[in-house]
C-alpha cells in the first residue's frame, strides 16, 4: 500500500533516471511537450515543443470529434502550418475531459471535477468550431452534413469521433442504450445502479461506482460474504486494462476495510478471451498478480444479462470434436453454455461499437471502424480522408498513448498530401504503439507498453520504449507517473499539440 512506501527513496529513483536525459524533476512537469511513459523509460524522443519551420500548404481541413484525438490534431496543425484553415465539428462542451483518470474516481483518490475540462478552453486560436454533430458522410463530394442541416466541405477530413458505449445490447440493460463517456449521463447511470450495475466507462458512472463500491465493502467488513464480478465483452474496447484495473482497485480498498473484509469478499474476473494480456510476458505477470491477490478468473465468459443480483454469461470455454465431412476432418466446435452467476457488486465494461452514422457511412466498414492503412492512418479508398484514436480501424490504439503517437502521423501526411499530393515513403509512420498503466494497488502500477513488433518482454530491452526498468514488475515510480504526471502532460502537452 501506499504509505508503506518510501516515498524519498522512490523520488531518488525518479531523479536519477530523469539526471540520466539531463533534466531535473521540476523541470520535466513543466516540460509537458515531452513522452510521458518516454520521460521515465529512457526513450530516445525528447520531442520539439514546437514546429521549426512551418508549411505554407493550404487547404480546408475539418475535424470530426473534439476530444482528445481531434483536439491534438488541430492544435499540431495549428503549430505547424502557417495560414490554417481548420473546422472541429463538436457538439459536447466537456469532449476535452480526461477519461484516463475515471478509474481513479472510481476508486475514492480522485473526484468527478478533477477530470472536467471544457472544450471552448481548448480550441486552438484560429480554429472554428461548430457545435454539431455530424450524421452524414459524401466522401465523393467531400461534404459532411450536421444533425442542424449544415453542409460543410472540406479538402481533407480527420476522424476522430471515438466509440459508443453498447450498454443496451445486454439483456436487461436495453433502457440505457448507447452512451458516450463525456457528456450527461445522470439518467442512463440510474438506469444503471437499478439492476445493481456499477460501470466506469462515463464520468457519472465512475463516481457512482465509488458509491456502490463503499456499499460492497461494508457488507464484506461486517461479515456478511459478498461477490463481486468484473467483466471484459467480446468487442474492440478503449483502455484495454480498465476492467482489471478497477477489480485490483477494489482489492486494495478492501484490505483497507481490514483482513476480515477481504476474506469476505470473492472477486472475480470473466473475460471474453482466452488470455489476461495479448503479450505472453504481461499475461505471466497479471496471472501471478492475480494469483497472490487470491483474486478469480474464468476464461471466454461473455456477459450476455443481467437479471436480479445475477449475471448471465455465455461460456464459450469447451468445444466438442466433430467430424467436417467437406474437409474430410475432425474439427473443433465450440459449446455455448448460459451459467449464472450471483453478484453483490458488478462492473460492467460495456461492448463498443463505431457511431452508427460512422459504420453505416460510406466511410465505414462492415465492422463499423473507419478502414485505415494502419501504418499512415490513411482512409483505404478516399485519400484526403484520415481516422484516428478509437474510432480507427488498427490492430491496437484504443488508449490515450497510442493517439499520443497518431495524431503527429496524421499532421505530417496530411502536410504531405496539402504539399505534394502523395505520402512519401519516407513518412513517419504509426508503429502501433500502446502504452497501458495498469493500476495493481493504491500505490502500484505495471506500465504495459508495447507496439506490433513487441513479442516478449523478458526484460526492457525488448519494450517498445527500450526501458531501463523491468516492464512487467509492479513499481511505485510509475504510480508517480499515472497520478501526478500523466494528465498535465495530456491536458496541456497534447491538446497543445506539443506534447
Amino acid at each position: 500500500m501506499i504509505e508503506n512506501r518510501d516515498l524519498q527513496k522512490d523520488l531518488h529513483q525518479l531523479d536519477k533516471i530523469l539526471k540520466d536525459k539531463g533534466i531535473s524533476r521540476r523541470d520535466a512537469m513543466k516540460m509537458m511537450g515531452l513522452s510521458g511513459a518516454a520521460l521515465f523509460t529512457g526513450g530516445t524522443e525528447l520531442e520539439a515543443a514546437t514546429v521549426a519551420n512551418a508549411s505554407e500548404a493550404k487547404g480546408k481541413i475539418l475535424i470530426i470529434g473534439g476530444g482528445l484525438a481531434g483536439t491534438s490534431t488541430a492544435a499540431r496543425l495549428t503549430n505547424s502550418l502557417s495560414n490554417p484553415d481548420i473546422t472541429i465539428l463538436e457538439p459536447e462542451p466537456n469532449s476535452v475531459s480526461y477519461q484516463p483518470g475515471q478509474t481513479l474516481v472510481a476508486a475514492g483518490l480522485w473526484k468527478k471535477n478533477d477530470l472536467m475540462y471544457k472544450r471552448d478552453d481548448f480550441v486552438p486560436n484560429g480554429t472554428k468550431l461548430i457545435a454539431e454533430k455530424a450524421v452524414e458522410f459524401n466522401p465523393d463530394n467531400n461534404t459532411v452534413t450536421t444533425d442542424k442541416g449544415t453542409i460543410i466541405s472540406y479538402d481533407y477530413l480527420v476522424v476522430s469521433t471515438g466509440v459508443t458505449l453498447d450498454y443496451g445490447s445486454i439483456k436487461g440493460l436495453e433502457e440505457v442504450g448507447e452512451l458516450y463517456s463525456v457528456g450527461n449521463n445522470t439518467e442512463a447511470v440510474k438506469l444503471l445502479t437499478k439492476k445493481g450495475v456499477s460501470s466506469i466507462y462515463t464520468i457519472d458512472g465512475a463516481e457512482q461506482t465509488w458509491t456502490n463500491l463503499q456499499a460492497f465493502i461494508e457488507k464484506a467488513k461486517k461479515g456478511q460474504k459478498v461477490n463481486g464480478l468484473y467483466t471484459h465483452p467480446n468487442t474492440p474496447i478503449k483502455c484495454g486494462g480498465a476492467p482489471k484495473k478497477i477489480m485490483y482497485l477494489t482489492n486494495a480498498r478492501l484490505n483497507e476495510a481490514g483482513e476480515q473484509a477481504r476474506a469476505n469478499a470473492n472477486l472475480h474476473f470473466y473475460p471474453n478471451g482466452s488470455t489476461m494480456f495479448g503479450i505472453k510476458d504481461y499475461h505471466d505477470a497479471i496471472v501471478k498478480q492475480f494469483e497472490a491477490r487470491n483474486m478469480n478468473y474464468s476464461y471466454k465468459h461473455n456477459l450476455v444479462e443481467i437479471k436480479d443480483g445475477i449475471a448471465v454469461f455465455d461460456d464459450h470455454s469447451k468445444f466438442n470434436e466433430v467430424y467436417d465431412e467437406d474437409l474430410e476432418e475432425n474439427v473443433k466446435e465450440t459449446i455455448h453454455t448460459m451459467v449464472e452467476k450471483e453478484f453483490d457488486f458488478i462492473h460492467v465494461t460495456p461492448p463498443m461499437k463505431a457511431p452508427t452514422e460512422i459504420a453505416k457511412s460510406p466511410i465505414g466498414s462492415k465492422k463499423g471502424w473507419v478502414p485505415v492503412n494502419k501504418e499512415t492512418l490513411q482512409h483505404v479508398k478516399y485519400p484526403n480522408i484520415f481516422a484516428l484514436g478509437d474510432i480507427a480501424a488498427v490492430p491496437m490504439g484504443k488508449t490515450g498513448g497510442s493517439v499520443r503517437k497518431q495524431y503527429k502521423v496524421v499532421v505530417n501526411n496530411i502536410i504531405s498530401m496539402m504539399e505534394k499530393g502523395e505520402i512519401p515513403k519516407t513518412n513517419a509512420k504509426y508503429d502501433g504503439y500502446t502504452v497501458c498503466p495498469l493500476i495493481t494497488d493504491i500505490g502500484t502500477v505495471m506500465l504495459a507498453e508495447f507496439n506490433w513488433a513487441s513479442k516478449e518482454l523478458k526484460s526492457g530491452k525488448n519494450a517498445a520504449s527500450i526501458s531501463l526498468l523491468d516492464p512487467t514488475k509492479e513499481r511505485y515510480i510509475w504510480w508517480l507517473l499515472k497520478v501526478y504526471l500523466l494528465k498535465p502532460m495530456t491536458v496541456y502537452g497534447m491538446l497543445s499539440g506539443k506534447a
